[in-house]
């Protein structure tokens, strides 16, 4: 009984302890959705140039996952996480120094490797519970998203009250505090390793398996496209709305806030609904925003018996912030579902298939952004990142349909006509 109590009390420091460094990771991540907007005007950069600025420090946070989760699985997520976290606090401090593109650049891939701090800590933590709630931790883990709202409502203060440079350096001493807390709160348990006989090919045999490729697909939608839209939705609403950055920080963290701290939640109503029932509402919520987010503002002139007449088409902010919260929910409900498939098929590697998921959540939040820029670029409608967006929903939704649903609908059929 003692032991029993001792291992709950050892299972929840680690959830909170390691939530609180996802958390930090998480808004360490998402810096230049901020302070990308003056270094834009400084550097006088295009849409195009915008986008792979904020993309930078996503690319190396989605490659170092699959590794970092092979590692986990290996080592531990309590030494792979400290490790991580301190390889970054150098290069988030050199980035307050930066004066060339290209510094930024060079400089954000290292910084980008607090990002993949989520494939360390989704097997890390799900391992301290049992089964059935498994969904559980790893949302309440990935609740740690919400870093990117934090950042929202941190980086704008700092930015205006002493300028950009001060946000990496706050936060570089934000992550040295939270490593130290990590360190001494978190605990390792050998059994959480897989067998040392295991080989790195061994791993990554499930890579055969269609389902991960499927279930990369959905999670390069619920998290590339949250990390994506959390990077773009400041300038967005400075360009579209013509709001002070502040205010526009604000209004973005509306979307990042909900689809960071919702995710517990997502977990939950995965472990008691199953993962296939709330991936499919996750999807058709998210094609409805996503259509209705994706209408530019439109003037249209009829021409009527008295002349011609001009109507306005278009969201303006009030609904388009409402859309976006709930798409911000959907989206946390849809990174938790995700991760309960994985635990349900995969328990036996979770390390190695998070990883290899979350770098497909990753790079899609690396592509997303250079994308949204070069349309808004080549096009002129900010619209055209949600048409994007609704684009690759659909697909997601057909594949659903195909090997998820029709399969049970055939199952069911064919079952009801033997009897």
């Amino acid at each position: 009984m003692a032991s029993e109590l001792r291992n709950a009390k050892q299972a929840w420091s680690v959830l909170i302890v390691s939530t609180l460094a996802f958390t930090v990771c998480f808004m360490v991540w998402m810096m230049f959705g901020v302070i990308g907007i003056p270094i834009k005007k400084m550097l006088n950069l295009n849409s195009t140039q915008f986008g792979l600025l904020t993309a930078m420090p996503v690319l190396t946070g989605s490659l170092i996952r699959v590794p970092l989760g092979i590692w986990t699985d290996r080592y531990g997520g309590r030494i792979v996480l400290a490790c991580l976290m301190a390889t970054t606090v150098p290069a988030i401090w050199m980035m307050s120094y930066a004066t060339e593109f290209w510094h930024f650049l060079v400089i954000g891939l290292f910084v980008g490797l607090a990002g993949g701090s989520f494939s360390v800590g989704t097997p890390y933590v799900a391992r301290w519970f049992p089964k059935d709630r498994q969904g559980m931790a790893m949302g309440v883990y990935g609740a740690g998203n919400s870093g990117a709202a934090v950042n929202k409502f941190i980086a704008p203060v700092l930015l205006v009250a002493f300028g950009w440079a001060m946000v990496p350096q706050v936060y570089a001493a934000v992550m040295l505090g939270t490593l130290v807390l990590f360190w001494m709160f978190s605990h390792s348990d050998p059994a959480h390793l897989v067998p040392s006989h295991v080989t790195f090919m061994d791993q990554l045999k499930a890579l055969k398996d269609p389902r991960v490729i499927k279930y990369c697909q959905y999670y390069s939608i619920v998290f590339g496209g949250y990390v994506a839209m959390s990077l773009w939705m400041v300038q967005y609403y400075v360009g579209e709305f013509g709001l002070d950055i502040r205010v526009a920080a604000l209004l973005a963290a509306c979307f990042s806030l909900p689809g960071g701290v919702l995710r517990a939640i997502g977990g939950i109503l995965s472990d008691k609904f199953g993962a296939h029932s709330v991936t499919w509402w996750v999807m058709w919520v998210s094609w409805v925003c996503l259509f209705l987010l994706s209408y530019p503002q439109t003037d249209l002139t009829i021409t009527t018996v008295n002349g011609p007449m001009t109507f306005h088409v278009g969201l303006n902010v009030y609904v388009f912030t409402t859309l976006m919260f709930i798409l911000g929910i959907a989206w946390a409900f849809g990174k938790a579902s995700v991760f309960k498939y994985i635990s349900d098929d995969f328990g036996a590697n979770i390390g190695t298939i998070s990883g290899i998921v979350g770098l497909a959540g990753g790079l899609g939040g690396f592509v997303l952004p250079i994308m949204f820029g070069a349309l808004m670029d080549i096009t002129g409608i900010r619209s055209s990142a949600f048409m994007l967006m609704y684009g690759v929903v659909w697909v997601s939704l057909i594949w659903m349909y195909w090997t998820e649903v029709h399969k049970v609908q055939s199952r069911d059929s064919h079952n009801q006509d033997l009897i």
